[in-house]
């Protein structure tokens, strides 16, 4: 497998975590996004949103990081993403809150602080909030997003740019239960960290 991946994309990390977490490996493929190369022919051909991360596997060629972890782990390890009906409708809501919120709120927040964009920060770090406000309500009543005993790629969709969330200019420490979270996942064999998350 290749992942066409960023060092500093939360969206790239949460694969790279998801294949160390499977016991998977992945050749990294670097893509330099200040220079365009995500906007050239040849990384288009693979993508043609011109995004980051693309996992190739064999003729399989996959973009979208939430799409990637249903891939990765119906294929390689199906514990991740059981496979009865409410389980998969908890999943799949979280996947999309992952896209949704998490994306227009944390991941936004943190992108025009650290890669100073210009953006709405204010508007960011609001729904950066609210989002963090709904994730603590949820994770104060069960271990894991999805409810179900074990982790699955609901969690690993959404950690990234949760933890990361204090570099968008959230307090974390405003979050306990949120913070018990990170730790239990931190705590999973085949945890590796990103750059903010050491």
């Amino acid at each position: 497998m290749k992942l066409h991946d960023l060092t500093l994309s939360g969206n790239c990390y949460k694969v790279r975590l998801f294949l160390s977490l499977i016991g998977q490996s992945a050749e990294r493929v670097p893509v330099d996004l200040r220079q365009g190369e995500h906007k050239r022919p040849a990384f288009l051909a693979l993508n043609p949103r011109g995004q980051v991360p693309v996992l190739e596997d064999g003729e399989v060629r996959l973009a979208d990081s939430q799409a990637i972890l249903v891939y990765l782990a119906l294929r390689h390890a199906p514990a991740w993403h059981p496979q009865d009906v409410l389980s998969q409708a908890r999943i799949a809501g979280w996947l999309s809150f992952a896209a949704n919120e998490m994306h227009h709120g944390p991941a936004t927040a943190r992108f025009g602080r650290v890669f100073r964009m210009p953006i709405d920060q204010a508007l960011a770090e609001s729904r950066a909030q609210a989002a963090l406000t709904l994730l603590e309500q949820q994770l104060g009543k069960h271990a894991w997003l999805a409810e179900t005993p074990i982790p699955t790629i609901a969690d690993v969709a959404v950690y990234p740019y949760a933890a990361l969330a204090g570099e968008g200019g959230q307090n974390l420490a405003d979050y306990p239960a949120l913070q018990a979270w990170f730790g239990r996942i931190r705590e999973l064999p085949g945890y590796i960290p990103m750059p903010g998350l050491e």
